[in-house]
């Protein structure tokens, strides 16, 4: 399997999610909650957003 490095969009966009999901999940700054288990969610598409920028070539 080739893995590629992500751009930096992608990298910053996965940084937000990841970002987003401990704020939520600490409570530092009140966001309000549209989904159940709303950290897990945003933790595992923020995941999801760097490895489809590793395995796609020009992402």
């Amino acid at each position: 399997m080739r893995l590629n490095p992500p751009t930096i969009l992608i990298f910053l966009m996965s940084f937000v999610l990841a970002s987003l999901a401990l704020v939520t999940k600490l409570g530092f700054i009140p966001i309000p909650r549209y989904l159940p288990h709303q950290e897990f969610w945003l933790s595992i598409s923020a995941y999801f957003t760097l490895m489809v920028g590793n395995l796609v070539k020009g992402l």
